[in-house]
């Protein structure tokens, strides 16, 4: 091989081992690209009067208040969801601070599996329950992918809940799950094992998240606050 043969090798062999280096450092980067922020959305400040007439829960307000967050988020609202939408505050008379609503798109006893959407309100929170077996079905496992806002989902597992975040001071007492992570969009996290108990409760834009989970029978739903009516 001539100098200039050699010189040219050379180079080559340098280019291809930075172009190496460039590649293996991108993808280290792409690993640990964070979640994808959540999208700032003006959503009005709800309040708990604004839900309730003579102590009684109004459904419908509430169901207006979460397709007003989905028109928000830009999140499409088809007639089965409009029709099929359910609104809850537990039967516990706070609703801005202790609800969801959700709508099962499939629930299969015979093939074992389920699906499941979740809204949240801001700072809104489910109460913490767990899953048992019932004569339907084995104990119920389930995963959780957020497509809009974010949660703290929390459970065995996880951190302290962050400086500044509030848990709903009329839950406190019956808590258990004190470990958290925050979930953002794009996020996808699975229950640590099953019969563990577990809550989320809605970041500061509300929250939209899937549940991918076996077959969910209402009888193996187990609250640690027994005034729960569900």
């Amino acid at each position: 091989m001539n100098a200039k043969a050699s010189t040219r090798f050379a180079l080559t062999t340098v280019l291809m081992a930075v172009a190496a280096v460039v590649a293996t450092v991108t993808l280290v980067h792409a690993a640990e690209k964070p979640s994808k922020p959540s999208t700032r959305v003006n959503l009005p400040q709800f309040r708990n009067p604004d839900f309730y007439q003579d102590g009684k829960f109004q459904v419908e307000k509430a169901q207006q208040a979460y397709f007003g967050m989905m028109t928000a988020h830009g999140y499409p609202i088809p007639d089965f969801l409009r029709t099929n939408m359910w609104a809850t505050d537990f039967g516990l008379g706070d609703f801005v601070n202790v609800g969801m609503a959700g709508i099962f798109w499939i629930n299969d006893e015979k093939s074992g599996y389920f699906a499941h959407e979740i809204f949240l309100l801001p700072g809104q929170m489910i109460v913490e329950h767990g899953h048992d077996a019932t004569p339907k079905g084995k104990a119920k496992m389930e995963s959780w992918h957020v497509r809009h806002g974010s949660i703290f989902t929390f459970g065995e597992e996880g951190g302290p809940l962050p400086s500044g975040v509030r848990l709903p001071a009329s839950q406190e007492k019956f808590i258990t799950a004190r470990k958290c992570y925050e979930m953002k969009p794009g996020d996808i996290r699975s229950l640590n094992r099953v019969t563990a108990k577990h809550f989320m409760m809605g970041g500061t834009q509300g929250a939209i998240v899937s549940e991918y989970a076996t077959f969910h029978d209402g009888d193996g739903l187990r609250f640690t606050n027994p005034g729960v009516k569900f």
